[in-house]
Order: C-alpha cells, then sequence, then structure tokens
C-alpha cells in the first residue's frame, strides 16, 4: 500500500465506495453541496478551494454575480459539507497597483507552515496568477503576480521543494484557450519565479482522447510514498463544445516535472445532471483535495458545469491502481 505524506484527519467527508461501482472515484450521494444560490447574489458557485482549519474547514470560493462578475469569497465548514459562505468577496491589502480587481475565480488553498496561501487565476492586463496569503481567513494580504499575462491553473506544492516554493501552472492565451501544458515553476521567495521545467501535455489522437485539446493542474498534489499525486482536468473539443473530466498522474517527489505514471482513462467525467447541465454543460472541474494519511482517503471537491460544487471521493491506492491497469506512454 502506498501512504499519503501529512496528517491524520479522520474528520474529512466520505462515503464508502458502492458495492456496484468499478470507476476509481465516485460521488457524494447527496451532490452537489453547494448550490448557484449559496449566497443572495450568487449565481454560481462553483471550482472551489477547501482546506482543514481550526475544529472545521475554511474555504476560498468561486461565486460568479447575478452580474456575472467573478469574484472570491470565503467561506467555513464544521463538517466539509455544509458550508457558510460570506456575502461579500475577499478584501485583499497590499501595494495599490497589485490589489487593484479587474476579476478573480478559480481558486486554490495550500498551507505552507502557518499560512495558507490562496491562488487564482487574477485578471491584470489578461489572466495571470494571483497569489496572496491569510493565517484567519480574514485578513488577506496579496502578494505580486507570479507570472505575466497569460497563465491559468496555478497551483502551489504543500511545502518547498529543494529549498524553494513549487508551483504547477498552465500558460494560456486570453480569451478561451485552445492549448494548454502543465508546467513546473519554482521561486525562492514567492515574488520571483523560474527555472521553468515542461511537466506534461496533450495527448494527440485516440490514445486517450479525452485531455486531447488541453490539460490543467487541478488540487494541490498530494505527497505519498510513492511520488506527488496529482489530480488535473483534461478537455477534449467535441462537435458540441468542449467536455471538461478528471485524470491523475504521478509525478517524482525531487523533481516533480518528471512524470513517473499518467492514466490514459479518465477518473470522473460529466454524467449526473448537475455535471451535464448549467451555465457551461459537460464540466467536472477539480479544485481541492481533502486527504486522510492514516487511510488513504482523498475527498475531492469540484465544479460542475460552472455552476454548483460537487464532492466525490476516492483513495491513494484506487488512484495508483488505475494508473497500473490503464497506463498512458509516458512522453520522453
Amino acid at each position: 500500500m502506498s501512504t499519503i505524506i501529512g496528517e491524520n484527519l479522520s474528520t474529512i467527508p466520505w462515503e464508502e465506495k458502492p458495492a456496484a461501482t468499478s470507476a476509481p472515484v465516485w460521488r457524494y450521494s447527496a451532490n452537489p453541496i453547494i448550490h448557484r444560490d449559496a449566497i443572495p447574489n450568487s449565481n454560481s458557485v462553483f471550482n472551489s478551494a477547501v482546506v482543514p482549519f481550526g475544529k472545521g474547514f475554511a474555504g476560498v470560493f468561486r461565486c460568479d454575480s447575478k452580474s456575472v462578475s467573478m469574484d472570491i469569497f470565503a467561506g467555513f465548514s464544521e463538517d466539509g459539507v455544509n458550508w457558510t459562505i460570506q456575502h461579500e468577496p475577499i478584501v485583499f491589502q497590499g501595494d495599490e497597483e497589485v490589489i487593484k480587481r479587474e476579476y478573480r475565480y478559480d481558486p486554490r488553498v495550500c498551507k505552507i507552515d502557518d499560512r495558507y496561501y490562496i491562488s487564482w487565476c487574477n485578471g491584470y492586463h489578461g489572466p495571470t496568477i494571483g497569489l496572496a496569503y491569510t493565517t484567519d481567513f480574514q485578513t488577506f494580504h496579496q502578494l505580486e503576480n507570479a507570472f505575466l499575462p497569460y497563465n491559468r491553473n496555478g497551483v502551489l506544492f504543500p511545502r518547498k521543494i529543494n529549498g524553494h516554493y513549487a508551483m504547477l501552472s498552465r500558460p494560456s492565451d486570453t480569451g478561451h484557450t485552445p492549448f494548454g501544458d502543465i508546467f513546473y515553476s519554482e521561486s525562492p521567495d514567492l515574488t520571483f519565479w523560474g527555472k521553468h521545467r515542461y511537466v506534461m501535455g496533450t495527448v494527440n489522437g485516440d490514445a486517450s482522447a479525452w485531455q486531447s485539446k488541453k490539460i490543467g493542474p487541478g488540487p494541490i498534489p498530494i505527497e505519498t510514498s510513492e511520488g506527488w499525486l496529482l489530480i488535473y482536468h483534461g478537455v477534449i473539443n467535441t462537435c458540441n463544445g468542449f467536455v471538461y473530466r478528471m485524470g491523475c498522474a504521478l509525478l517524482d517527489l525531487d523533481q516533480p516535472w518528471k512524470v513517473k505514471a499518467r492514466s490514459r482513462n479518465y477518473i470522473l467525467g460529466p454524467e449526473m445532471v448537475y455535471e451535464c447541465m448549467g451555465d457551461v454543460p459537460n464540466v467536472t472541474f477539480p479544485c481541492a483535495a481533502l486527504t486522510d494519511s492514516a487511510t488513504g482517503r482523498i475527498a475531492i471537491y469540484y465544479g460542475c458545469a460552472d455552476t454548483v460544487t460537487g464532492l466525490a471521493f476516492t483513495t491513494v491506492d484506487e488512484l495508483l491502481k488505475y494508473m497500473r491497469e490503464f497506463p498512458l506512454e509516458i512522453e520522453g
């Protein structure tokens, strides 16, 4: 058995795998856990990130308003399922030039030492990676943008690697990106980012067509005894538009730009009504994962049809086994 390196968190949400399910990931029976009208002015609540905090959980949520303005909001939960989301978006402290708001969406939250770091797609003359930190989810300090436009899906690693902060991201363009590969970058101080390394890209042809258009990192990478377990999203462009599904890969612990394994099959895709119907149909978009090192359990939070938030479950062994059963040939 592979083990998760981290805390024992027996309080994370969990449901056992249904007996009739052969898939490596299974949905929470009461999905969606957060509906589109969770706060008074929200049109949708999706693509959001959560972490253990205090005696429960805290999170940063993408809530698009009824004017379809994209912003991020803090929220809290005792059980990781029932959430209270603040009605006003996060207000950041920092350099006046940096905290100017164009739009904010698709956050991730990563705890490093005593700080909770938030990364998100930040509007700054085009999409780039915004960074901030908090210690209490009440006061938020915004840092410099990590990259020049255009970039999306900035995801920090939960500890320094070889003495440096590390991040995965997906360089993009200013529109609905028709391309996208995952890259690794590192920083000594969370301000200056460099040593960019290619991690992995799309798959052309029918070897793994569900991820043929673009891919991007999802939740914070999960450290295991075998490597960094990465849950990511992949996109195919069909005659009816883009379809977003989830996949998984295993990255080297010391050189995370080196891919040790990757599944050619997706692990979760749009099937349920709330995943197939909404503001953007056919989307399952993972942004957070809670883990319990004692059991290997993983609870995945994901956006459904760009409208509501769903919850799904798996284990580290389920995903590693699935990559072995349905391997994708690793790029040289």
